[in-house]
């Protein structure tokens, strides 16, 4: 393949310097297939991904496999990764205190929990209310902070939910700020279903920083439903947020939301943070290869339209 072409870079004010990418592909990008990727391709997709520059890559999730068929072999898939799939920039979900025992005992350094700003998807996912995840949370964080892990929390739902509509701005931050008073890291606030826009965008961000959640501890997680996720995610960067999620090719989607498509493509935001000067880490056109090797494992083109533009 030939090297891409890059974009102008054309810097604009109050942009940062850099910004962190969270890839999420391993995990939340193929979490939603419905054929089941052998273990030893997910072990290469982490391997490309880390040669293409990724320095934070989601890894899988310690749930139980009758509940996401395709991510049962989290044990395996770090046995085959070995050294290169342990430390506080390899974080894997665990949903509760089994699912962090299980890490543990692989090692991990980095955990997420799973929480949502809507009764609807909570019930959905957890098969809880939002107040009892959060209390089934709490020992999860502690004890992964007890020893010494870091700990993130998502919340979905953030903007949108497909059984409630609109969600309240002051509701998801009610839930963001209880998950983060359990002693969090960081907060992912997601957009699950792609139904937020840029205003919707800085309206939050001035509300979880006026509960004392500021853009230093917060990323952001767009689903690109509307084709709305650069755009919601550049707001966010402008805004201060300095750790944005996205997955290698855009794949992704939610098996508890129907409506939940693919993630912010990396190479579509990689693309956007070139243009604007701002480093990131990763290889561009690795980025690209591994994307088109990875369609060719799951049988169809990539989503990404970066992906689909440097090569065809």
């Amino acid at each position: 393949m030939s090297t891409p072409s890059l974009p102008m870079t054309e810097p604009l004010p109050g942009m940062p310097d850099r910004v962190t990418i969270y890839e999420v592909g391993p995990r939340d990008g193929l979490q939603n297939e419905k054929t089941v990727v052998p273990v030893e391709v997910k072990a290469e997709f982490v391997r490309r991904l880390l040669a293409a520059g990724l320095e934070t890559v989601e890894l899988t999730s310690f749930v139980p496999q009758r509940w996401v068929p395709q991510l049962g072999d989290a044990e395996e898939l770090l046995d085959l990764l070995g050294a290169a799939g342990i430390g506080q920039q390899r974080p894997v979900l665990v949903p509760n205190e089994r699912g962090l025992d299980r890490a543990l005992e692989k090692g991990v350094r980095a955990v997420a929990v799973f929480g949502s700003a809507t009764e609807s998807f909570a019930r959905a996912n957890l098969n809880r209310s939002v107040a009892e995840s959060v209390q089934m949370f709490a020992p999860v964080v502690q004890r992964a902070l007890d020893g010494g892990a870091w700990v993130r929390a998502y919340v979905s739902m953030c903007f949108g939910d497909p059984w409630e509509g609109p969600v309240p701005v002051a509701q998801v931050v009610d839930v963001c700020s209880r998950l983060m008073d359990l002693g969090c890291d960081q907060l992912s606030v997601g957009d699950t279903i792609g139904v937020g826009t840029p205003g919707h965008v800085h309206r939050l961000l001035d509300a979880l920083d006026g509960a004392g959640i500021g853009p230093d501890q917060t990323a952001v997680h767009f689903h690109d439903t509307y084709g709305q996720a650069l755009a919601n995610t550049m707001t966010a960067v402008g805004r201060g947020v300095r750790v944005v999620d996205a997955s290698t090719g855009g794949l992704g989607g939610c098996p508890y939301a129907r409506s939940a498509t693919g993630n912010l493509a990396t190479e579509d935001l990689v693309w956007a943070l070139d243009g604007l000067g701002i480093e990131h880490g990763a290889d561009l056109g690795a980025l690209v290869e591994t994307s088109v090797w990875m369609a060719e494992q799951l049988g169809r083109p990539a989503p990404s339209r970066v992906v689909r533009a440097l090569s065809g």
